[in-house]
Order: C-alpha cells, then sequence, then structure tokens
C-alpha cells in the first residue's frame, strides 16, 4: 500500500550536478512495498475478522477487495504522477474524487464477491453495516494517498536541495578557480618580457635557463589542483621553481629568507597559495628598487592554527593607515594577488581564517594569514 517514494522526476537535478536514481531500483522498491502493504492490509483485516466470529472462507471476500485496492491505487499513482507539477495542496484537492471512486469500488467489489454466494454468512447484517464498511475502505484509500503526497513532496524537496547545494559547490570550484588563473597571465606577461630582454641582449644561455624554468613553473601550476591542499613542504618547492625564475630576473637584488617550524612542514594548504603575494612582494620592493629587497617566508604553529607571514622590506603601503588594518577595509589598488589570495581563502574556510596586511615599524609590509592546522602523517625530506 506504500507508494513510489520516487515518482517526482521532475524535480531531478541536470545530470551536471548528480544523476538521479537508477529507475530499476525505484521500480522495485515500489512493487515490493505495494505489495506488501496491500497484503498486509489483507492480513491484519482477515485476522480481525476471525476476531470477530467471521467464517474462515471470509479471506474470499478480503482478497478480492484488497486485490481491487491493489489495482486501483495503481491508477491514482499516475494520476498523482501526472500531478507533480503543481503544489501539493491542489493536488490533495484534486485526488478527492479518484480516492472516492477506488473506495466504492472496493465497496462495490466486497457487493459482488458476497452476492456470488462464495460468502453468504459474510454480508454485513444492515446497510448501515455496508456503508461504515466503504467508509474505512475510504481511510484506507486516502491514508494511502496522503503518504504518497508526503513521500513524494520530501523527494522533491530533498532534490532540490541537493541540485543546489551542488550548484553552490559548483560555483565555489569556478570561484577558486578563477582567483588562483587569473594571476598566472601576469607573472606569464612579466617573465616573457624578461626574456624578450634577454634575447634582444643575445644572453641566450641565461634566456635558455629563463624558459626552461618557465616551463617546470607552468607545469606544476597546470598540474595544481585548485581544489586540492598541499603539504606546506611541496608549496614551498613550487615556489622555488617561482624564485629560479625570479633570481635570474633579478640576480643580487633579490634575496629570500625561509624561516619555517619543523612541526609546519608537513601541514595542508591549498596549492599556490604563497605564489602571489611573494609576487606582490617582488613587483613593489624589490623590481622598483635599484638595491632592490628581501623577502621573508615563515610558518609557525600556534595550536591548532598554522601561522603563515610573507614579509618584505620594501617601501610598505602607504595607503594603509594604522597597524592591522582589517582585510575588508584595506584598499585593493592594483594589488591583485593579495585581493585574490584573501578572497580565495575566504571561500575555502570561511569564519576560520584570518588575512591581515600591516606596514612594519622597521619598514617594508607584512602580510599574515592564520588558517586551521591540519598536516599530513609526512616529515620533511
Amino acid at each position: 500500500m506504500t507508494p513510489d517514494p520516487i515518482a517526482t522526476r521532475q524535480a531531478a537535478p541536470p545530470a551536471a550536478l548528480g544523476e538521479p536514481p537508477p529507475e530499476r531500483s525505484t521500480h522495485a522498491l515500489f512493487w515490493w512495498l505495494q505489495t506488501g502493504g496491500w497484503g498486509g492490509v489483507f492480513l491484519v483485516n482477515y485476522f480481525s475478522a476471525l476476531a470477530n466470529g467471521k467464517p474462515a472462507e471470509y479471506w474470499t471476500v478480503l482478497l478480492a477487495v484488497a486485490m481491487a485496492g491493489f489495482f486501483g491505487t495503481l491508477g491514482l499513482r499516475y494520476l498523482l504522477r501526472a500531478c507533480g507539477d503543481r503544489p501539493p495542496a491542489r493536488v490533495a484537492w484534486l485526488m478527492i474524487v479518484p480516492v472516492l471512486l477506488i473506495a466504492a469500488a472496493m465497496g462495490l467489489t466486497y457487493k459482488l464477491v458476497t452476492d456470488l454466494e462464495w460468502c453468504r454468512q459474510c454480508l454485513p447484517f444492515t446497510r448501515f453495516g455496508f456503508f461504515t464498511y466503504v467508509i474505512s475502505q475510504l481511510y484506507v484509500v486516502g491514508g494511502w494517498a496522503s503518504l504518497y503526497l508526503v513521500m513524494t513532496t520530501w523527494r522533491k524537496l530533498r532534490m532540490q536541495t541537493e541540485a543546489a547545494l551542488a550548484a553552490t559547490a559548483m560555483a565555489h570550484q569556478a570561484q577558486l578557480k578563477m582567483l588562483r588563473y587569473q594571476l598566472n597571465p601576469h607573472f606569464l606577461f612579466n617573465t616573457l618580457n624578461a626574456i624578450s630582454t634577454l634575447v634582444l641582449d643575445r644572453d641566450n644561455a641565461t634566456a635558455n635557463r629563463m624558459v626552461q624554468g618557465l616551463s617546470a613553473f607552468l607545469r606544476h601550476s597546470l598540474d595544481a589542483d585548485p581544489m586540492q591542499r598541499v603539504t606546506l613542504k611541496q608549496e614551498l618547492d613550487a615556489i622555488g621553481l617561482y624564485l629560479e625564475i625570479e633570481k635570474t630576473r633579478f640576480a643580487e637584488r633579490l634575496r629570500v629568507h625561509v624561516h619555517v617550524d619543523p612541526a609546519c612542514w608537513s601541514a595542508l594548504l591549498p596549492s599556490l597559495l604563497l605564489q602571489p603575494l611573494v609576487e606582490n612582494a617582488i613587483k613593489y620592493a624589490v623590481a622598483k628598487r635599484v638595491e632592490g629587497g628581501t623577502i621573508g617566508l615563515h610558518a609557525t604553529r600556534e595550536g591548532d592554527r598554522l601561522k603563515l607571514a610573507v614579509i618584505d622590506d620594501g617601501p610598505g603601503w602607504p595607503a594603509l593607515e594604522g597597524q592591522g588594518v582589517p582585510p575588508d577595509s584595506a584598499p585593493r589598488g592594483n594589488r591583485v594577488g593579495l585581493a585574490n589570495t584573501r578572497d580565495r581563502l575566504r571561500v575555502l574556510y570561511g569564519a576560520q581564517q584570518s588575512f591581515e596586511l600591516r606596514n612594519r615599524d622597521e619598514g617594508g609590509l607584512a602580510v599574515t594569514m592564520t588558517l586551521p592546522f591540519e598536516a599530513v602523517g609526512a616529515s620533511r625530506e
């Protein structure tokens, strides 16, 4: 007697967002529930009749009535599926007449079986008794329809929720990829300009090393999934590929200091999280000064938090007023790397992360990030 739990196909999410359950399994489930439900109605009514003094052959009447309900609700199922796009309250009103007809058919089946003298002594003693019997079947069929509506409405809402969650996840993935990959053109433009200059100066050996370094870094960048996390060791290895290219451009003008707590080498973080910050520091603290500059990469563990910092000894950011300016109030200017890294952390970690910019007292800019400390069981190679 139980309705099909997934009758509403219209609510199925697009294939790109998730495949619907296989039709075979859902049809099989319906038939098991339908057969078991009406079989249970037959058995309950039969044992109840025996307990109330009905003869043993009363099963013929109850079986015929149960079969009428079985086939009648099959037709009701298709009517309900045809009304799947309408509001549940309106569907309930539309089902009043079909439910009455099925209950009447079950009552008529009862009358026909008893008239055939299969069980003459099974007839109700009065017309009122027959009427109450029909009303009891009306409750059974109405309960079937109500349960069907509840289950299909619940399924539709669940599928809509799953589709919305899948769409949100895809939007987040697309946003992360956009934030990650829009950084590459800036770096690529600067590097190709440097290679072009080396070729014009006939410094072919240096140009060749720079092309090889660029190839290695781009291969790593394209292979790295922005949705996946890497260890700090892997992240700094990738930064090393990038810095080799920049050191070819700036030579001794670029100085890099790395300070990492031993416990942090296996910490997990988003791939290429630090590269845009290092690129930003080189652009503003190294490239614009004749004497170049120093970039520091720091990683420490503070309880269950991983603290990362990229600092430089350049001119700082005059637009920042005071120390520890919140990210939302810090002017973006044209520092794309800072804005993208901040937005990427927001998408990935929400309120569990922090991103801070401040001008250092001794000169330069410090970018500090904190995120949950998660690590794999690997130690530094």
